[in-house]
């Protein structure tokens, strides 16, 4: 599980748009890790800067391209990239382990259609990424903040998820997953008050776990114990 982004959140759920408001998480890499990211960090990293990039440069092609915020240690992103090549992926994550250990099994599997970002996922958004450009975004058990008193800290918030909107290209999916049934309810709450989205269950609820999403060793583990995992998908109509 990921912290997805280290951006502050006040009481009412609005983000702090501040100088430097994310701490980039260090941790202790490994050798493997801290090998991987000076191998592959030349061709599949990307520096942040606050101008939007291009995906056809970046790429050196045109596909549709799918973002993950927080991939954690990124072997499901891996998996993904490797199961669908004719997509292109981006992966934020600000915990650098993570990243090294991302980088290391994607560069010796020899994929090519991932790049990834260490830094603040909330500031990639808003400032690297183009408008209307992302066929799918995703976000795979992101950080539930389960006591009450800090759900408003839960990245899924209405100014967060019309950020995404504006991300997205008409038609583009925002996917979420996560095995807290209380955020699960939270995530539906918001996203159903959204403009702009409809929701791709028919129940108007919840949807099963599409081909795309690896079932994660966790998620494996947990469902032998009767966890419930609850997939959400959100479609930009307008």
């Amino acid at each position: 599980m990921s912290e997805v982004t280290t951006a502050e959140f006040n009481e009412d759920g609005v983000y702090l748009r501040k100088v430097r408001s994310f701490v980039l998480r260090e941790g202790r890499l490994t050798t493997g890790q801290a090998k991987a990211l000076e191998s592959f960090w030349p061709t599949m990293g990307l520096d942040y800067s606050p101008q939007a990039i291009n995906f056809t440069e970046v790429f050196g092609r045109e596909a549709g391209t799918v973002l993950e915020i927080g991939f954690g240690m990124g072997a499901s992103l891996v998996e993904m990239a490797a199961n669908a090549p004719e997509l292109n992926f981006i992966g934020v994550e600000v915990h650098k382990p993570g990243v090294g250990a991302c980088l290391g099994e994607a560069g010796n599997a020899g994929i090519s259609n991932l790049r990834v970002y260490h830094h603040d996922a909330v500031e990639v958004l808003e400032n690297a990424i183009p408008d209307g450009s992302l066929a799918r975004v995703q976000l795979f058990f992101p950080d539930p903040w389960h006591k009450k008193r800090h759900h408003k800290r839960r990245i899924v918030q209405p100014e967060f998820v019309e950020l995404l909107r504006r991300k997205l290209k008409i038609g583009g999916v925002f996917h979420m997953a996560t095995d807290w049934e209380n955020y699960a309810e939270h995530m539906l709450e918001v996203m159903s008050a959204a403009p702009g989205y409809k929701n791709q269950s028919d129940t108007q609820t919840y949807v099963p776990r599409p081909d795309h999403r690896p079932l994660t060793k966790f998620e494996n583990r947990g469902q032998r114990l009767g966890h419930g995992v609850w997939d959400l998908m959100f479609e930009r109509v307008e």
